[in-house]
C-alpha cells in the first residue's frame, strides 16, 4: 500500500474520542495511530513518541518553516499541535491506514487536504454540562485551562456539520459499535 486511508476523529476535550479511537485500534489490525506532534509537556503518563512527539516550540516553528507538518495549529495561546507529514508516511509504508485523534480544526484541514480518502467524523458528546463535567472530573487542569477549554469546545461544537459522520457519543458502548460500523465500511471501500 503506497497510501492508506485517513479516518479522523475529532470532538471538543472530554467527548470520547480518544476512548473510542483505542477501541478501534483493538478491533483492526489495519489501524495505525498518528502521533502528533505538540509543545506542551506531558501530563501524567504520556509517554514521547507513543502519545506525541513532545517538542521544544522552536524546534516545532522550524519544522513549520521547512513545510514539514500537513496540519497545524496554535490550539491554545502558546501551545502548538501538528501532524507531520513523516508520520503519515510512517504508517502507510507499514501497509496500514491512519487513524488520528486530533482537534476539530486540524481534522478538517486533513480532510480538504486528503479528501475522498479521508473520513472526517465529529464525537458529539451528549450536551455541553456533561463535557464540563468531564473534563473536570479529569483533574489534570486548572481552573484556568478549565476555562479556556470550555470556550474552546463551545466554538468546536459549531463545527459538527463540516464533518462527513457526527458520532453521537450519549452512551460509550453503542458509539463504539457505530463507529466500527463507520470504519469498517470505509477502509473495505473501493
Amino acid at each position: 500500500m503506497t497510501q492508506g486511508k485517513l479516518i479522523i476523529f475529532s470532538a471538543p476535550s472530554g467527548a470520547g474520542k480518544t476512548t473510542i479511537v483505542k477501541h478501534l485500534l483493538k478491533k483492526f489490525p489495519t489501524l495505525s495511530f498518528s502521533i502528533s506532534a505538540t509543545t506542551r509537556e506531558s501530563r501524567g503518563d504520556e509517554e514521547h513518541e507513543k502519545d506525541y512527539y513532545f517538542i521544544s516550540k522552536e524546534d516545532f516553528l522550524h519544522k513549520v518553516a521547512h513545510q514539514e507538518f500537513v496540519e497545524f495549529e496554535e490550539v491554545y495561546n502558546g501551545t502548538f499541535y501538528g501532524t507531520l507529514r513523516s508520520e503519515i508516511e510512517r504508517i502507510w509504508n507499514t501497509g496500514k491506514h491512519v487513524i488520528f485523534d486530533i482537534d476539530v480544526e486540524g481534522g478538517l484541514r486533513l480532510k480538504r487536504k486528503y479528501e475522498d480518502d479521508a473520513l472526517a467524523i465529529f464525537v458529539q458528546p451528549p450536551s455541553l454540562e456533561v463535557l464540563k463535567e468531564r473534563l473536570t472530573g479529569r483533574g489534570t487542569d486548572s481552573n484556568e485551562k478549565l476555562q479556556e477549554r470550555f470556550i474552546k469546545a463551545e466554538k468546536e461544537l459549531n463545527y459538527a456539520e463540516k464533518f462527513d459522520v457526527i458520532l453521537k457519543n450519549f452512551e460509550l458502548e453503542t458509539a463504539c459499535k457505530e463507529a466500527e460500523q463507520l470504519v469498517g465500511d470505509f477502509i473495505n471501500n473501493k
